[in-house]
């Protein structure tokens, strides 16, 4: 059986090591352990894929960190949204209208989704 290391799977899907280990770490996937080596048989690859592909459906960015809306601050045109997702604390810069459209406020579950220095906000359902 074939066996792709962890920064080969990452290289693959789209993601970083590290994102792959938090999603370990959430249940989201499984790696097998050979020596200090995390390792996926390479016939799961697909498997792994597909089900990151609502995730990452419309759009190009590859880091989305689930989370729930803590505080929004608004004003005459502009919305601050700060989101907490597990360990880390994101904030996002948006016009007040989408922030309303998403109906983003305290307690609401939303999904920031980064890529390079940008951070967009998706509603999560």
């Amino acid at each position: 059986m074939e066996y792709l290391r962890i920064g080969e799977v990452a290289k693959a899907v789209g993601v970083s090591p590290d994102t792959l280990r938090r999603w370990e770490v959430e249940g989201r996937v499984t790696f097998e352990r050979r020596g200090n080596q995390r390792v996926l048989p390479a016939d799961r690859l697909s498997e792994l894929k597909a089900s990151l592909a609502p995730t990452q459906r419309g759009t190009s960015a590859r880091n989305h960190f689930e989370g729930i809306v803590v505080a929004v601050t608004k004003d005459g045109v502009m919305a601050q949204v700060e989101l907490a997702c597990g360990d880390y604390r994101v904030v996002s810069l948006m016009s007040r209208e989408a922030a309303e459209e998403l109906g983003l406020e305290p307690g609401v579950p939303a999904t920031a989704v980064v890529k390079a220095t940008s951070v967009m906000v998706q509603a999560s359902s």
